[in-house]
């Protein structure tokens, strides 16, 4: 009978602080999910903005990865866990050589957050570079 009741008495503990961690996550908020560069100039090759993440959910935060959509773009994010209410950086850099033209391009962003999965997008247009 008491190891039925220490049993039970376990069984409610662990139940319970399951249920206190599911009112507790982690949260992605971005300010903005696109960023143009407008007009860029090839010859003055790469160019780059930062999208800033905070954490809004009472968790942390990690940035788990960054997918961009060619080898033209490339990316550095907060490698640490971003606290509550505290903000991180996800630094995108596009290379217009050789590519005239409009684009846009697409990131891939997953996190441990409530949304996983979150896109961004760059875009602008490449005035190429005049021939010598």
């Amino acid at each position: 009978m008491k190891r039925l009741l220490f049993s039970l008495t376990i069984l409610i503990i662990t139940l319970g602080s399951t249920l206190a961690d599911d009112n507790k996550y982690a949260q992605a908020a971005f300010n903005d999910k696109t960023y143009d560069f407008g007009i860029i100039k090839e010859e003055k090759g790469p160019v780059s903005t930062t999208f800033q993440v905070t954490n809004t959910g009472n968790k942390p935060l990690l940035i788990i990865d960054v997918a961009v959509s060619c080898g033209c773009t490339t990316s550095q994010f907060t490698k640490r866990p971003i606290a509550p209410g505290k903000s991180g950086e996800i630094k995108i850099t596009y290379d217009p050589t050789g590519r005239p033209g409009a684009f846009k391009k697409d990131i891939k962003v997953r996190t441990n957050g409530r949304e996983r999965r979150t896109t961004l997008f760059i875009e602008g247009t490449t005035i190429p570079a005049q021939a010598k």
